[in-house]
């Protein structure tokens, strides 16, 4: 949390699956963007390079995933299932946090969320950006099921690190992963989760193209997640407000950590009104 601005703040917030964390930072009457990490042993706190570049022009909220390693894993009443579940939760916590509407993005695993929540909540959402996100345009490549495999079977520091590190090895001039992230990771390796993630299918091709707020899609363009030029593809053919900008020389994990030059630059712009 030492990479975040120094005026970062937190607060928890009570939903029917749990009390989420969340760390705030930014003006307090700036537009509000709301940012979601991916699954596993992301947290909220991995949004530090984002947090840096948006703090100065809008209010940004990093919100830990229910059930998920970091502060906002304490058991609710129930746990989230479904997409719906899903669409609850964050409506709770956009409730409580006071925003009628905001911006939003996610990478990975949140950005799979994101983009399911501005298709049931399109009035709430002003504009959505997307950071390499799973499962929305196309599906995950086998040999990256395959090396997660063990990881998921029997969750260590140690294999956590091998996994993340051979994902990283996607290409030459490759972004190294931040030690301080890595470290992170290997820590959630070991941690109680309270429920399983959520899991579905892709978003119907039909909601997508009716999909009408500006989107902004980013992809690691060493990703070895899924294929990214299928991707990039799929999202222009579905999106009808879509903005896709392939980022070169970085891996899916390392995408919202490595900050490439520029990406702050076109995500400030994309998110200023």
């Amino acid at each position: 949390m030492a990479k975040w601005p120094a005026e970062r703040e937190a607060v928890t917030v009570p939903t029917p699956f749990g009390t989420t964390y969340v760390n705030l930072c930014g003006p307090v009457d700036a537009p509000a963007v709301v940012l979601l990490p991916g699954g596993g042993g992301a947290t909220s706190a991995t949004w530090y390079a984002q947090a840096a570049d948006l703090a100065p022009t809008h209010r940004v909220f990093a919100v830990d995933l229910p059930g998920c390693a970091g502060r906002g894993t304490e058991a609710g009443d129930r746990h989230p299932r479904t997409v719906a579940d899903l669409v609850v939760w964050l409506d709770v916590v956009l409730d409580d946090l006071g925003l009628e509407e905001t911006d939003l993005g996610g990478h990975s695993y949140g950005g799979w969320i994101a983009l399911h929540y501005a298709l049931h909540a399109r009035a709430r959402v002003r504009r959505l950006f997307l950071l390499d996100p799973t499962q929305c345009f196309a599906g995950y490549r086998p040999a990256y099921l395959l090396h997660a495999l063990p990881l998921l079977l029997r969750p260590s520091p140690r294999r956590a690190r091998a996994f993340l590190e051979w994902e990283a090895g996607g290409g030459t001039g490759e972004v190294p992963l931040d030690p301080d992230w890595l470290r992170l990771q290997e820590a959630a390796a070991g941690f109680p989760s309270v429920s399983k993630p959520v899991t579905g299918p892709r978003p119907a091709p039909d909601a997508l193209r009716g999909l009408d707020m500006p989107v902004l899609l980013f992809l690691a363009g060493n990703s070895r997640t899924h294929d990214t030029y299928e991707v990039a593809a799929r999202a222009d053919a579905l999106l009808p407000r879509a903005e896709t900008v392939v980022v070169p020389d970085v891996s899916h994990h390392a995408l919202p950590q490595a900050a490439p030059a520029g990406l702050g630059r076109r995500l400030t712009g994309f998110l200023s009104p």
